[in-house]
């Protein structure tokens, strides 16, 4: 009678293809997860021909109280269009353009009061912005 146990070798499934696959799907399903976003609007977003910045024909500002500047001169609402007019007259820009500095706390009302204006005068508006990098 054996009692002893006998040695026998175990069956081992082989497992090296298995990391490969793991790995493709794994980098399949990230890049998949990045390019299916739901949370995103799509917009049609204009590009610029150049990187150059529009010429500032007449500088537009609004203060947190609402009050607005062409230039330095302070002007009330209701004269917008004719103070930009002014401007615009004097200037020999062939494209000129109105560029609204409005502090943070300004409301949109002001800022759709400007554009109104100056959309009234066939002008184009830019709105400045800060710079995130700085």
């Amino acid at each position: 009678m054996n009692l002893r146990k006998r040695l026998r070798e175990t069956q081992e499934p082989h497992t090296s293809a298995l990391n490969d696959i793991l790995f493709i799907l794994l980098l399949f399903f990230l890049i998949i997860s990045t390019l299916a976003n739901p949370n995103v609007v799509k917009l049609s977003i204009p590009r610029a021909q150049s990187d150059t910045k529009a010429k500032q024909t007449v500088v537009v500002s609004i203060d947190p109280k609402q009050q607005y500047y062409v230039g330095t001169k302070a002007t009330p609402v209701d004269s917008l269009q004719s103070a930009i007019s002014r401007i615009v007259s004097k200037s020999t820009d062939a494209e000129p353009t109105v560029v609204i500095n409005a502090d943070k706390k300004a409301e949109a009302e002001s800022i759709v009061a400007v554009m109104k204006a100056a959309k009234a005068l066939n002008l184009k508006t830019v709105l400045a912005v800060e710079n995130e990098s700085r």
